[in-house]
């Protein structure tokens, strides 16, 4: 079974990250790719533009934000069984977001989606 972990992609690497996940649609500022020592960028899981936009990192909007995102995350269905295979294998993966609040952000939601797949 895979452990998912959940890190800000802004906090140095390691190790113990296992295979490094970019989970954002958009490339975060200040990160050069080289030093984000990524194993793939999968941004197809990411919230749509629209919702992005729409919940702002806002905390009213979570609750909204997290059930529109997990409907979003079902209607994916090609990337996420794309992703679930790429994942199988792996003993710890790291789900790399650029959100700086760590109780609100898309990661938390696609771990918990994955880990009920």
């Amino acid at each position: 079974m895979t452990n998912i972990e959940i890190k800000r992609i802004y906090e140095e690497s390691s190790e113990d990250d296992g295979y490094r996940v970019l989970v954002d649609k958009l490339w975060p500022r200040g990160v050069s790719k080289t030093d984000a020592k990524l194993d793939k960028w999968w941004k197809e899981i990411a919230p749509s533009t629209e919702l992005r936009k729409w919940f702002d990192h806002d905390p009213e909007k979570w609750d909204n934000f997290s059930k529109s995102y997990t409907q979003e995350l079902k209607n994916y269905t090609n990337e996420i069984e794309d992703f679930l295979k790429n994942i199988d294998q792996r003993k710890r993966v790291t789900l790399l977001y650029g959100a700086k609040d760590e109780k609100h952000n898309h990661a938390l939601v696609l771990k918990q989606f994955i880990e009920k797949q």
